[in-house]
């Protein structure tokens, strides 16, 4: 093999064997710039899985395999030297040392000295050289990796420490734990095999360039067809590497504190809420393409990333987190953005973002903001607005922030018309049960009861769900139907807010027709009561009629146009 692919003047592809890639031929640095160590145990155990799978499949002595090939990987080197940058790969070439470490750590003690040579070059006190790792991580993570990985013995003490790690140290160490149990219960001459296997049969296919961006324009390639790599890794290097070398660490840091601290997906869905808020419509491109339009164009890296990511940052683990502070008024404010976050859709959070990073000083602007917020939302939830619809109004209301509007007239976005307010009241009305989904009627139900507590319940219960006091079958003979003869009568109840509990337990499609004394004892409580105010109201009726139900709606209905102002 290491047959050469394609050479250009400033490219070149070949094929290499795990031994070659961990060999004096390449000396690997990930790039400060780098996002961290992101592969799950899910992902590090597929690539075990495969090797082995493939190795299984052929009886025949490991130098006659077939290949096998591991992907690709992208690198700023200069031919003749070791030294090389990669720019694409890391995931895959971290796993594969942590899986060569394991390796070393299961296997008899003669073979697992001939690990160590894939893993780094050992100096000697004679010649006063000192360790020469095959791949070196950024430097936030560097002597944590050759501690804890590289250097003999560190599996063993990474797999039994309890330390609390950040995401990417933490993820190193559940995979490693994945791979010493897995291997630990092969046969020796198995894992001796998979270490042959690996080191001569499998293979990558390099491509490198000494042109930082060619490099980079590989990369953006290699991203839109679909590999490990998302736009926020992307904006990371272009943003970064416009910086000066001498600054590149500084903001390399600050960026990785500020994904480290909200956890890689929602420092993505951050950077979708932020192309919003500048946007102000419905995206027509990829994330990447419309943040660049959108927002990072023409600003240096200092000014988006200290003063755009990283206040938008701040707010939305506040807003996520429903964790707002202030010395006073805080507690009203998390409150509303409790019940914000149990939407089921974010179309709300790019404004409240904008309107968290310009008042957020001001405890009692934002209560008043999260409040009318939430009244906005929940009626575009029971109206069953579409995203469409939903994205107009919630760019408007971004407009109206950033230009300092007055959000308290009617005629702001943020506020509901007279004709908004009487279709919520309809809505509430209505059958509610039968015309929303179902997540959406459990928030529903869920804030009604949060009201009828007076704001003091706690929702944390594994399954929440919602359930008719009538059923909506009743069986021929019951009481149900003693005390709802007319069919029309009783159907027109049935899905209606008056009808309706809620359960700390999945539904139970038999216990449903109960009839309502056994209903009470054996479905709507637990030990006899109910954490739900809005179930612990049924409890205390033997009957269950029309003018019961008409008495038990209009006190909820009345609640909510109390709150929401209707």
């Amino acid at each position: 093999m290491n047959e050469e692919i394609c050479v250009a003047s400033t490219l070149s592809a070949h094929e290499k064997k795990v031994g070659q890639i961990f060999s004096d031929e390449f000396q690997f640095n990930i790039p400060g710039y780098q996002r961290p160590y992101a592969w799950t145990p899910e992902q590090a155990g597929e690539l075990l899985d495969d090797l082995l799978s493939f190795m299984r499949e052929q009886s025949c002595p490991v130098p006659e395999m077939s290949p096998y090939f591991l992907g690709s990987i992208v690198l700023i080197k200069t031919e003749g030297s070791p030294s090389a940058d990669v720019v694409d790969g890391q995931q895959r070439l971290t796993t594969l040392t942590l899986l060569l470490a394991t390796l070393r750590e299961v296997l008899p003690s003669d073979r697992a000295q001939e690990i160590t040579q894939f893993l780094y070059q050992a100096g000697s006190l004679i010649s006063g050289t000192e360790d020469r790792f095959r791949l070196a991580l950024r430097e936030r993570d560097r002597e944590f990796f050759q501690t804890w990985v590289q250097l003999p013995g560190g599996i063993a003490r990474l797999v039994a420490s309890a330390d609390i790690l950040s995401d990417s140290r933490s993820l190193l160490r559940r995979n490693a734990r994945q791979y010493v149990e897995r291997l630990s219960a092969l046969d020796q001459s198995e894992v001796v095999r998979l270490a042959q296997f690996i080191a001569m049969r499998c293979f990558l296919v390099v491509v490198s360039t000494p042109d930082l961006d060619a490099a980079y324009r590989i990369f953006s390639v290699m991203n839109s067809r679909g590999l490990d790599l998302s736009a926020t890794d992307i904006l990371k290097a272009e943003i970064i590497g416009n910086v000066a070398a001498d600054q590149r660490d500084h903001y390399t840091k600050r960026w990785e504190d500020i994904e480290e601290q909200l956890g890689r997906d929602a420092f993505v869905e951050l950077f979708g809420h932020i192309r919003m808020i500048y946007r102000k419509a419905k995206p027509q491109g990829t994330l990447l393409r419309e943040f660049e339009a959108h927002v990072s164009k023409g600003k240096d890296a200092h000014v988006l990333i200290s003063d755009i990511i990283y206040p938008h940052a701040l707010a939305f683990e506040e807003i996520r987190e429903s964790s707002y502070s202030s010395t006073a008024g805080a507690e009203p404010v998390n409150h509303h953005l409790k019940w914000l976050n149990r939407l089921e859709f974010s179309d709300w959070v790019p404004p409240a973002l904008a309107f968290a990073v310009k008042y957020r000083g001001d405890a009692g602007a934002m209560a008043e903001f999260f409040a009318d917020l939430e009244r906005l939302s929940y009626f575009m939830l029971l109206c069953r607005w579409g995203v469409n619809d939903r994205l107009e109004r919630f760019s408007r209301m971004t407009r109206e922030i950033e230009d300092g509007a007055d959000l308290n007239v009617e005629e702001s976005a943020l506020q509901l018309t007279a004709e908004e307010r009487a279709r919520a009241l309809q809505a509430l009305d209505g059958p509610v049960y039968e015309s929303l989904s179902a997540r959406a009627r459990s928030s529903i139900l869920l804030r009604l009861d949060d009201l009828l507590s007076g704001g003091g319940a706690t929702y944390d219960y594994p399954s929440v769900t919602v359930e008719h006091v009538l059923p909506q079958t009743p069986v021929i003979g019951s009481l149900w139907l003693d005390w709802f003869p007319d069919d029309d009568v009783r159907k027109g109840w049935t899905h209606r807010l008056g009808n309706l509990a809620l359960l700390t337990r999945k539904k139970n499609s038999s216990a449903s027709n109960y009839e309502l004394a056994r209903k009470k004892e054996a479905y709507f409580t637990n030990g006899g009561v109910s954490p739900f105010p809005l179930t612990t109201q049924i409890l205390g009726h033997d009957v269950w009629n029309s003018e019961i139900l008409e008495k038990r709606h209009k006190l909820l209905l009345d609640l909510f146009a109390k709150h929401w102002r209707l």
